[in-house]
């Protein structure tokens, strides 16, 4: 049995992360705080019985996409100096 209060309590971390990944002024920290509600989304699929797109989520949203922003970033910092 799904339980509706924990899943909503992580739907709102996931908004609140989002929301910190869009206001924050750092983009490292926009990155860090985007892969957090990815990792977030995943603990939601578990709860909702979905483990394989809990899977992908983790591996695809939260992991590689994570991934290739850090490299963008380390690309740009290189160019700038």
């Amino acid at each position: 049995m799904i339980n509706p209060g924990l899943s909503s309590l992580f739907i709102f971390l996931v908004f609140l992360a989002s929301l910190l990944a869009v206001e924050t002024k750092k983009v490292f920290r926009a990155v860090l705080f985007m892969s957090l509600a990815g990792v977030l989304t995943s603990v939601i699929f578990v709860l909702w019985k979905a483990p394989d797109v809990a899977m992908t989520e983790a591996a695809i949203g939260a992991g590689f996409t994570t991934f290739l922003f850090l490299m963008a970033l380390n690309r740009i910092k290189g160019k700038e100096k």
